[in-house]
């Protein structure tokens, strides 16, 4: 039975990991109310809910609060049956963490510090680590022949990686790099298209002009904390 209690989401606007959860949510179409959290001002309320990692995202359900995307992913889609984004088969649902998982700390991850790092020498390195490990990707959706990794809907890996459909063009933009190369990867370039353009992800899509302006000011705040430090 569908449970009827109140959903609560904390997030930030610009987070990949409060994106996940809301996609997650709007697929499946469930009703919730968003808190926007200032991350660098961190209310009482985000503090009490996650003392630990003091961070979003932050999912409210009744009495329960639910922490870290890729869990609150599972508890989503176990506690709500329809669209499902897990695979039924346990093998499948194994690699479609694993990937997850190598989406999230070597692809992005990689990308992330090729941007921000303020060392040429390192942005190379890490550039390199993204896009090698962005090839293993690449080879799983070309073996799928799908629109989707989830096939002709929208799974689990494509929500892991379904950052990446706006967030590394930003990138790409604010660091004067080229991560996804859609002559060396088109697949992926074909597929961040696909789930950028699906109804549901397109309009619960950071605007791209703010998200520029944002990560533009992050990479001056983190140069300057880099050399003062």
């Amino acid at each position: 039975m569908e449970s009827k209690e109140v959903v609560k989401l904390l997030g930030f606007w610009v987070s990949p990991f409060t994106m996940r959860v809301e996609w997650v949510l709007r697929l499946k179409g469930v009703e919730y109310e968003y808190i926007e959290e200032d991350i660098f001002n961190k209310t009482p309320l985000l503090l009490e809910l996650n003392p630990v990692h003091k961070k979003v995202p932050v999912l409210i359900h009744g009495e329960k609060v639910i922490l870290e995307s890729s869990v609150i992913l599972e508890y989503i889609d176990e506690t709500w049956k329809q669209f499902p984004i897990l695979p039924r088969d346990p093998y499948d649902r194994a690699m479609a963490r694993f990937w997850g998982k190598v989406a999230e700390e070597k692809v992005m991850m990689n990308a992330w510090r090729s941007v921000y790092t303020q060392f040429e020498e390192e942005k190379e390195g890490y550039l390199k680590h993204a896009m090698e490990s962005l090839e293993k990707i690449e080879e799983v959706l070309v073996q799928g022949k799908s629109k989707f990794f989830g096939g002709e809907k929208i799974g689990y890996l494509d929500i892991a990686l379904g950052c990446m459909s706006y967030t590394v063009p930003v990138w790409e933009e604010v660091g004067s790099l080229k991560i996804v190369d859609p002559i060396l990867f088109p697949s992926t370039a074909v597929w961040m298209e696909n789930f950028r353009n699906h109804p549901v992800i397109k309009d619960k899509l950071p605007p791209r002009d703010e998200t520029v302006v944002y990560c533009q000011r992050r990479r001056k705040e983190i140069g300057a904390t880099a050399r003062n430090g």
